[in-house]
């Protein structure tokens, strides 16, 4: 129980990489703030399901890019817990479309949430984890960052590369006493690829030399590790979990 009386902030965990991530803190020990924008169904799913594992968990409707919901919910959280130990940063979104039909509008969202909704998480939770002169912070970014796939994703492209250069800023800015890491999947099972057609996952798979899409899970039990004790002397640093992707 590598968390047991640990608080994890995680968001955009109604689904996907952050449900996974959620549910593998809880069965760790932690208690979990579940931070949705609009499943709150699915939200809702997940914080029944920590609470049968015996831990503490609250769902909190938060739109990152909104700097009046970030504060609120981290009022909310410290309210509630009195103290967070670890955040997640989680929420993401990715508008794919032609480059000739892309608009300041889809590049002002993407941004919006995917950039700036890390930095305020960030900025609001890193006060109260360094007057306890200890935490963690994870940011989700992409192996989009390094690899690119063409303008159809460009802002998303775009704002999980500023992730990647926004940890090492963060982790130089919060250091000695939190430690923040980033993690940048490749290809993962999760709704956001399901409105694209088998052949095409099935294409990608086979550009990973393991050969397949990852899980959520395993996502997850990477951001566990730099969450952990057994971590602690990594700082600034990006993970990529592509399966090899090439």
């Amino acid at each position: 129980m590598r968390f047991e009386g640990k608080v994890v902030v995680v968001t955009g965990s109604s689904r996907g990489i952050g449900r996974a991530t959620a549910l593998e803190f809880a069965k760790e020990g932690a208690d979990v703030v579940v931070v949705y924008n609009k499943a709150i169904k699915e939200a809702n799913e997940v914080v029944d399901a920590i609470k049968k594992m015996g831990r503490e968990s609250l769902a909190i409707k938060c739109d990152v890019a909104s700097e009046k919901e970030v504060k609120d919910m981290v009022s909310k959280s410290i309210s509630t817990f009195e103290h967070v130990d670890v955040l997640v940063n989680n929420a993401g979104i990715v508008i794919d479309v032609p480059l000739k039909d892309r608009t300041v509008e889809h590049w002002k969202k993407t941004l919006d949430t995917n950039l700036i909704g890390p930095f305020l998480c960030a900025k609001y939770l890193a006060p109260f984890m360094m007057k306890q002169k200890s935490g963690k912070i994870v940011n989700i970014a992409s192996n989009n960052a390094f690899v690119g796939f063409g303008c159809d994703s460009i802002d998303y492209d775009a704002s999980k590369a500023g992730v990647v250069i926004m940890t090492k800023d963060m982790a130089g800015e919060f250091g000695p006493y939190i430690n923040v890491n980033c993690v940048a999947p490749g290809w993962v099972d999760t709704d956001m690829n399901k409105d694209l057609s088998k052949e095409y996952m099935e294409k990608e798979a086979k550009r990973a030399y393991l050969q397949r899409i990852g899980k959520p899970e395993e996502i997850a039990k990477i951001v566990l590790f730099l969450a952990s004790e057994d971590a602690s002397y990594i700082t600034g640093e990006i993970i990529i979990a592509d399966g090899g992707y090439r």
